[in-house]
């Protein structure tokens, strides 16, 4: 008898609804309804529309009851970092404030204030970032704070105006900066030191627990009798790397590609030392007990100022065409150090790396094709550089990477299969639903175990592997190297 379960993906950019079904050994996922996450302006400020993003989820439950199967479970996962408030009652709070919001820079001057960098380090194991909760929270004006019954992340959020049970999974509760990774509860030095009172913080469960039935009125709108909302790993990359189709024993690392990329791997226990901070590496809890330990690197921004540009200038290129002139432009004709600070703003960015290469003496690239290249190869060894380091730090060599990719950039591919001299699989893009859904799966003691949720992912969804092939990577590393301490 199939199994069915309906998991909700909510990213930055957008939203999906997504149906699996568990039929003996055999899993098919499929995206029940799309819809764009767009957030809102209103004067200076930066907002989620969480009821318009709500209702769209609801649409995409109805649609699901409009099948007429038994669903067994629903869960929600999301992004890292945002946070709804609600009152006492369970009416929600707005705003909805986006990690871009101005106000958070004033919470980092504020939080770094409170507790300096390298404490909030050894305190979570997670390097400070703008979009950690606790930045946010410290831009918080204290009226509204004081109004709160409680907070909850994107996800679990969600989970709780499904089921009106809240919980605080622990996969998104790692990425708060205001929880410990060794003791694995909240910290109390931190909570302290923001003046957070405890009662905003809803209990903490692990992935795999069962809150409850759909709320009655949702149930009576969907049709979704005998749903259950359950949590998964509520962070989008921890219910990622659970629907990866890993094989035992395996030594593997994921690659995230997108803006900005994410290099890293499992561990059984947090990794918190002067090196894994001075390298940046963050530790956040995993399905399992298992702890993702990772490093954010150089993404894809440095291309996309360039096709800004070009696209503000009246020369925008399509996609295909700029993919073509780059594989067709000669091979480390000229590299950039993706990290130069130089990069990290915006403007004429064709105009920077051609000034980085001048003074660096190397070949100047002019056309957009070369200037391409020149940027996918620099951002390829990157990631080989990334890896040494997560290699070094876990004392582990890695065997081979799964790309976690928002970009379908096929040189791009081939190119950091090249770079990182692994064999590089290509994820299926619905990972972070698999994850969702097989945890759903081993919540309700339909699969016994990840390790037989994991083969069933292997026997049900094709994946792609790139072999290395160009051992000319090795000396253009060596260059990039030089780069970077020049």
């Amino acid at each position: 008898m199939s199994k069915y379960y309906v998991a909700c993906d909510l990213s930055p950019d957008c939203g999906r609804v997504m149906m699996g079904t568990l039929d003996k050994d055999a899993l098919v996922v499929s995206e029940v309804r799309r819809f764009p996450n767009t957030p809102v302006r209103d004067k200076d400020s930066l907002q989620w529309d969480i009821p318009r993003l709500y209702q769209e989820t609801l649409d995409g439950l109805r649609s699901v009851g409009a099948y007429e199967e038994a669903v067994d479970s629903i869960s929600c996962d999301s992004w890292a970092g945002d946070y709804l408030l609600f009152e006492a009652d369970g009416s929600l709070i707005t705003p909805a404030y986006h990690y871009g919001d101005p106000r958070t820079q004033e919470g980092i001057q504020k939080g770094l204030s409170l507790v300096p960098k390298e404490s909030l380090y050894q305190e979570t194991g997670v390097q400070p970032m703008l979009a950690n909760t606790f930045f946010q929270l410290a831009a918080e004006k204290p009226r509204r704070l004081g109004r709160a019954g409680h907070l909850l992340p994107i996800a679990d959020a969600f989970n709780y105006l499904l089921s009106g049970i809240p919980r605080f999974e622990v996969s998104l509760a790692g990425a708060t900066q205001l929880f410990n990774p060794v003791t694995n509860s909240w910290s109390p030095r931190l909570l302290s030191a923001a003046q957070l009172p405890s009662k905003l913080f809803p209990p903490l469960v692990s992935a795999g627990k069962e809150l409850g039935p759909l709320r009655p009125e949702i149930v009576k709108s969907t049709a979704l009798d005998d749903a259950l909302v359950v949590t998964t790993c509520s962070h989008e990359t921890a219910a990622a790397l659970a629907g990866l189709p890993i094989v035992p024993g395996e030594s593997w690392a994921y690659l995230r590609v997108g803006s900005w990329a994410t290099m890293g791997t499992e561990v059984a226990r947090p990794i918190i030392t002067e090196k894994s901070s001075s390298l940046g590496f963050s530790n956040e809890p995993g399905y399992g007990g298992s702890v993702r330990f990772s490093k954010q690197t150089v993404g894809l921004r440095i291309l996309e100022e360039c096709r800004r540009f070009w696209k503000d200038q009246d020369r925008e290129i399509d996609d295909t065409l700029l993919t073509h002139l780059a594989g067709s432009a000669p091979p480390f004709e000229s590299l950039i150090n993706p990290e130069d600070p130089r990069f990290l703003s915006s403007g004429d960015m064709p105009l920077k790396i051609q000034a980085f290469c001048r003074e660096t003496k190397q070949p100047v690239p002019r056309k957009p094709g070369p200037i391409i290249r020149c940027i996918l190869e620099s951002v390829a060894l990157s990631y080989r550089k990334a890896l040494q380091e997560m290699e070094e730090v876990t004392g582990r060599q890695v065997a081979r990477i799964y790309l976690l990719s928002s970009s379908a950039n096929p040189l791009l591919n081939h190119f950091i299969a090249n770079a990182v001299r692994r064999p590089l699989v290509m994820a299926p893009p619905d990972t972070a639903a698999v994850g969702n859904i097989i945890v759903q799966a081993l919540t309700l003691g339909h699969v016994e175990s990840l390790e037989q949720a994991r083969e069933i992912v292997r026997k049900s969804i094709k994946t792609e592997v790139l072999l290395p092939y160009a051992n000319t990577w090795d000396t253009a590393f060596t260059r990039l190297v030089n780069l970077r301490a020049a």
